[in-house]
C-alpha cells in the first residue's frame, strides 16, 4: 500500500477504499488506506454494517473522507435518497452499543469454519488456498474440464448446492467457484458431501 500511496501523492489522486470486509480478516490486522501517512485527506473510505454485524439487507452504510468531498457527495445524495432506513439505523446503533462482543464471537466462528472448510474442500478434490478475509473460499475446478459456469450450474441442478461461477468476477476468476462458509457447520458438511458425490460422477 505504501507504493500505491506514493503514486496517489505523485499524481494527485483520490482513493475510494471499499473496506466493508475490514473486520473480517484472519491472521493479520486490517490497515485502512486512510491510515497511511498523508492519505487521510486523499481517501474516501466506504463501509457499512452488512458484513461485520451480519446486517446484510438492512442497507446501512457510510462514507468517511475530506469535508469538501463529503459536501460535494451530499449535494447529489440528498436528491436521490432520503436516508438509510430508520429501523436499520436504530439496529446499527444498537450493534455498536451492545453487539461488539457478539461480533467477536461470530468472527471466531468464521475463523474456525474457514480453516475446516478449506481443508475439507481440498480433501474432497477441489484445491483451495486459505483465504485471509471475508467468508468465502475460491477453490479451483480447472481439473474438471468444465467452465466455472458449467460447474456451478450442474452442481446446483444435480446436487442442490449453490456456488458462484468465478467468471462472475472477471476473466481471472474463470476456473474457480466461490463458496460461502457463512452457513452452519451442519449445512457445510452436507454441501461438502454433495460436492464429493458430484466430483466422483465427473
Amino acid at each position: 500500500m505504501a507504493t500505491l500511496a506514493r503514486l496517489v501523492e505523485e499524481h494527485n489522486l483520490v482513493v475510494i477504499s471499499d473496506e466493508i470486509y475490514a473486520e473480517l480478516t484472519y491472521g493479520q490486522r486490517h490497515v485502512s488506506f486512510a491510515a497511511l501517512p498523508e492519505m487521510k485527506e486523499r481517501t474516501l473510505l466506504i463501509s457499512g454494517f452488512s458484513k461485520a454485524f451480519a446486517m446484510t439487507g438492512w442497507r446501512v452504510g457510510y462514507v468517511c473522507g475530506p469535508r469538501e468531498l463529503i459536501a460535494a457527495m451530499l449535494k447529489i445524495h440528498q436528491y436521490t435518497a432520503m436516508c438509510a432506513p430508520i429501523i436499520g439505523q436504530i439496529a446499527a446503533i444498537e450493534s455498536l452499543r451492545n453487539g461488539l462482543e457478539e461480533k467477536d464471537r461470530m468472527m471466531e466462528s468464521y475463523n474456525l469454519r474457514r480453516k475446516w472448510f478449506v481443508e475439507n474442500l481440498c480433501q474432497t478434490g477441489l484445491p483451495c488456498h486459505e483465504p485471509k478475509g471475508a467468508f468465502y473460499a475460491f477453490p479451483s475446478i480447472m481439473h474438471t474440464g468444465l467452465s466455472s459456469e458449467q460447474f456451478a450450474k450442474r452442481l446446483l441442478e444435480e446436487e442442490g448446492v449453490i456456488t458462484v461461477p468465478g467468471s462472475a468476477f472477471g476473466p481471472g476468476g474463470e476456473g474457480f467457484i466461490r463458496c460461502s462458509y457463512a452457513s452452519s457447520q451442519e449445512q457445510l458438511e452436507i454441501a461438502l458431501e454433495r460436492i464429493g458425490k458430484f466430483l466422483k460422477r465427473l
